[in-house]
């Protein structure tokens, strides 16, 4: 992918105060959902500190934030990496995410109103290429829509378990490719679910994880294994 150069956030954090730390989350975060800061990447703070024309304060709270997105590992002594991920993980993650929607989604039918079925239409923006903004937009706006049918599930600890793992799965979705199929894609789910038709939600649901499982795992075994440092182990720097 094209690689895009960090924003220059000088003369605006005096301007704008706090919200410095939620421009450098923003960049950082799209950066490492699109691969131009790479799995195991050291993420210096003076260097970021630089880059961004601000003070160490807004880029460690930005950083922090990323942490919590599971996207940065802190490492005691050594600092802040872009995290890691083996393969056996990747994997784990894509089971569990299949067992959550789905019991997210057979809930959803029954419970799911006219007004959250109208919300799940209104997610999609619509395709707009494949830059790496779009992508990141795609991501975000795929995450929005499946957490919304966890929250018809009216299972509020299921909808924070889900919010998590699509977090983790971020930079995954975007190898995935789908923008120009997302909005396509969801469609026979939205209607199963405004028919409350629970088997058929979960068929419409199934084939969505199916198809991009067998596309993340393609992607990631073929092209992307050394990119990824993909292994049987720990994902520990």
């Amino acid at each position: 992918m094209k690689q895009q150069m960090p924003q220059t956030l000088e003369g605006r954090t005096a301007n704008r105060g706090g919200t410095a730390k939620k421009d450098i989350y923003t960049i950082l975060r799209s950066q490492i959902l699109n691969g131009i800061k790479k799995p195991g990447e050291r993420l210096a703070i003076d260097s970021l500190k630089s880059e961004f024309g601000t003070s160490v304060t807004p880029v460690r709270d930005a950083l922090q934030m990323l942490n919590q997105e599971a996207l940065v590992t802190i490492k005691p002594r050594s600092g802040y990496f872009v995290a890691k991920i083996t393969l056996k993980e990747l994997r784990d993650m894509l089971d569990l995410r299949e067992i959550l929607e789905l019991a997210a989604v057979e809930r959803a039918a029954m419970k799911i109103s006219e007004e959250q079925i109208n919300g799940l239409r209104a997610v999609h923006a619509g395709y707009t290429g494949e830059d790496d903004s779009s992508y990141t937009r795609y991501t975000d706006e795929n995450r929005n829509f499946h957490c919304m049918v966890a929250e018809a599930s009216e299972n509020s600890e299921l909808v924070i378990s889900l919010s998590r793992l699509l977090d983790r799965l971020g930079r995954f979705m975007v190898i995935r490719h789908a923008g120009h199929e997302l909005q396509q894609l969801h469609e026979p789910l939205i209607e199963r679910l405004e028919a409350h038709d629970v088997d058929g939600a979960k068929k419409a649901l199934m084939q969505e994880l199916t198809e991009t499982r067998i596309a993340i795992m393609e992607r990631v075994m073929h092209e992307e294994a050394a990119f990824w440092h993909l292994g049987g182990g720990s994902s520990e720097q």
